[in-house]
């Protein structure tokens, strides 16, 4: 019994904590500032239980319930001064986002088919009210709604394929079930996909993103950008892993077409904006597409690629919606690129914070979207996909120069009389959060072997 409790410690924690914070809530005498420090200690725990590896956890898991809580904790940060500065949903914001992490956690590290929709739902539905969060902004509102109608949807597509894949195998154990094989597994395989693409903003179902992102403020559309995404993408390794040979015949010629739309759809997208978080919200699409290309050769090196890739996106989108957030006012987020023109040499360490984490998200070098980049495309050459890693090189070429359109903005361009200095501080938890996000961005891009090799040592031994 004590051995069971051990294992679920992480889901127990952050369940604990999202109750203990709405509990708080009610009480009125609680002091405004306890919400952000009881969730930073609870967001903590998973990622502390991950680091002390129990006998008998997953390797796989304790990865996940890491990395889940580094964005947890960095969210929490982020949005602390964040929400304060502008009165919204400063208590049961921080419950329903540990609750979220709690869905999270549990979609990443499913395996049978009931879990994994349950972790998704729960995930999802904490997300919709965080994203509407400010009410008084209708864009929040008009955002939730927006997330909530397709993300229905598409949970109903994903039932149905889990629905298929039981009737075919008799198992609701992923592993299992998928193995089983025949057209019924593989056509319920094909929509569960599906349902999953939606939540990675996989083309064509893809265009909620950048209204979400765009309406959600700035520290929510970030974890809803990473933990949403890094939590779906386990399950989608998952799914591709366990596949069926004639599953995969029938299936990865539509994934790759999938994979490369998305990888155009999304830098080509990303260069067509004049908002900021629109700019990231496309951006985050098309690293979805290169995730979707190291899901296609998970067998062949594209699961320890996709592994790192996600820690380095967390790293990055967290950094740059991050940045947004403290550069902005009390009212709304600083969004028009415009509107950065100059704040490099105002505000040199969110500005640098931001422009580290554009490049980084371009892929250019020494930053962890390089090395992250570069092995994905590895894995897809030694998995024999060498037209749709061409196809991504293109696009992450095509990538570059909306990052260098933004880091213009900030250094090369005067603006510092129409912009002034920004009166209220970021807060140490912020400060601190956006510099971790920025050193463990070059971190990754200078050193990545040591990242590599434990998530190596975690294939290796299972």
């Amino acid at each position: 019994m004590t051995a069971q409790l051990v294992l679920y410690f992480p889901h127990l924690s952050l369940a604990l904590g999202g109750l203990v914070i709405l509990l708080a809530a009610c009480l009125r005498r609680t002091p405004a500032t306890l919400f952000p420090i009881l969730a930073g200690v609870f967001a903590a725990l998973p990622g502390l239980w991950s680091l002390a590896g129990p006998t008998g956890a997953s390797g796989i898991g304790c990865y996940y319930a890491g990395l889940l809580s580094v964005i947890t904790l960095a969210t929490v940060a982020l949005t602390a001064r964040y929400a304060a500065r502008r009165g919204f949903a400063g208590d049961a914001l921080y419950g329903l986002v540990l609750w979220s992490a709690l869905g999270m956690l549990l979609l990443a590290a499913s395996d049978d088919w009931l879990m994994l929709i349950v972790g998704l739902e729960l995930a999802s539905l904490c997300l919709y009210a965080v994203v509407a969060s400010r009410l008084s902004d209708p864009l929040g509102t008009e955002a939730a709604l927006k997330y909530f109608l397709p993300g229905a949807m598409s949970l109903a597509v994903l039932v149905f394929g889990a629905a298929l894949v039981y009737a075919g195998s008799g198992s609701l154990i992923i592993a299992d079930s998928l193995a089983a094989g025949g057209p019924i597994v593989s056509a319920g395989l094909a929509l569960a996909l599906i349902g999953i693409g939606f939540k990675l903003s996989l083309a064509p179902v893809h265009l909620w993103t950048p209204d979400v992102y765009q309406g959600a403020p700035a520290p929510i559309a970030a974890f809803l950008s990473t933990g949403s995404k890094a939590a779906t993408a386990a399950a989608l390794l998952h799914l591709c892993a366990e596949a069926s040979p004639e599953a995969r015949e029938l299936l990865w010629p539509a994934l790759a077409g999938v994979a490369g739309l998305t990888m155009a759809a999304g830098n080509i997208g990303a260069l067509c904006q004049k908002s900021v978080k629109r700019i990231l919200a496309y951006s985050s699409i098309a690293q979805m597409g290169y995730i979707a290309m190291a899901a296609m050769a998970v067998n062949d090196g594209g699961g320890e690629a996709a592994l790192f890739y996600l820690a380095a996106f967390a790293l990055m989108d967290l950094g740059a919606f991050g940045a947004v957030g403290l550069l902005s006012g009390e009212i709304g987020d600083r969004d028009d690129v415009t509107a950065y023109q100059g704040l490099g040499y105002v505000h040199p360490w969110r500005a640098g914070a931001l422009a580290i984490s554009l490049l980084s998200l371009a892929g250019l070098p020494p930053t962890a979207g390089f090395i992250g980049k570069f092995l994905v495309f590895g894995a897809a050459l030694r998995a024999g996909y060498v037209g749709l890693a061409a196809f991504g090189i293109v696009t992450a070429v095509i990538g570059i120069f909306y990052a260098l359109r933004v880091v213009a903005a900030l250094y090369m361009q005067s603006g510092v009389e129409a912009h002034p200095a920004i009166p209220a501080p970021a807060g140490p938890a912020g400060g601190l959060a956006l510099g971790v996000m920025a050193a463990g961005v070059l971190a990754l891009g200078l050193f990545p072997q040591s990242l590599l090799g434990a998530i190596a040592a975690l294939f290796g031994g299972g």
